[in-house]
């Protein structure tokens, strides 16, 4: 699962955004976009600095059960900043990984960077009765990172994002998106390069809070990968806690699983997410 940028996360301080008896102080509740897959629907608001960050750890086991795979992502900062209005947000993101493998009796370890991630979400419309809170997110990688895990090309994508307040305690949100990727065996593409492809994803998350500061969710989300040898697809279910230690600092902690052969087997982590007056 490592390597998508495009498609973070939805914290439950996003979930709870839109309802007006759950804002912490005067500018609002704080809406993150981790620890989970979905993405809010709801920007940091105009003149908002907002800084996520966190560490990820992941394993598979490949087919046969001999030897696994464990990627390190270390602090995943994501920059997001209010501008122009209140439905405008620019983001920026960096990922330092730490990727290790078991082969012939011996661990090898690569280390470096992803590509810097740009996007721009766009809040469309609020919650009015069954219509849903919807934003879109153009997003994009660029290649800026090491050699060992740049892609060498800029790979475009959107997000189309949806949530829905049920309670005051109950939230519904999901997203839909798709974006350029590389296929995992080269070959496919121009002078032997690795070919491109259209990679989709589809999410769908409830949370739920557990009084003024606490909250826990549930998320099933799912890769389909349209490459020139088929179709394969890639399903996850993980969830999470977070905690608000004041209005603008919360902490959150999350777990996941595989749920078919081709997802990635586990994996687990924790984040904070600073705003700043």
């Amino acid at each position: 699962m490592r390597r998508r940028w495009m498609g973070r996360t939805l914290a439950i301080g996003a979930l709870f955004a839109m309802i007006p008896g759950s804002a912490h102080g005067q500018r609002g509740p704080l809406v993150a976009d981790r620890p989970d897959f979905t993405e809010a629907a709801a920007t940091v608001g105009r003149g908002v600095v907002q800084l996520e960050f966190g560490y990820t750890y992941e394993y598979d086991r490949p087919e046969g059960g001999r030897g696994g795979v464990w990627t390190h992502s270390l602090g995943e900062p994501l920059l997001r900043v209010g501008a122009l209005g209140e439905s405008l947000e620019l983001r920026v993101g960096l990922r330092p990984v730490s990727v290790g493998a078991e082969a012939d009796g011996r661990n090898v370890t690569e280390t470096g960077m992803e590509d810097l991630y740009l996007g721009v979400k766009l809040a469309l419309a609020e919650q009015e009765g069954l219509r849903p809170a919807v934003a879109i997110l153009p997003q994009v990688t660029v290649p800026a990172g090491s050699d060992a895990f740049t892609s060498d090309r800029t790979l475009p994508g959107v997000n189309f994002i949806y949530g829905w307040d049920l309670t005051e305690d109950v939230a519904l949100a999901g997203s839909t998106q798709v974006n350029r990727a590389l296929s995992d065996a080269g070959g496919g593409g121009p002078r032997g390069e690795a070919a491109e492809y259209a990679e989709w994803a589809q999410s769908a998350v409830a949370g739920f809070s557990l009084g003024a500061r606490a909250g826990v969710y549930a998320e099933w989300f799912a890769f389909f990968h349209a490459e020139v040898d088929g179709t394969r697809a890639e399903h996850y279910a993980n969830g999470g806690f977070t905690w608000s230690f004041s209005d603008d600092l919360q902490w959150d902690i999350r777990a996941g699983v595989g749920l078919n052969e081709s997802a990635t087997g586990f994996f687990t982590g924790t984040g904070l997410v600073v705003r700043f007056p």
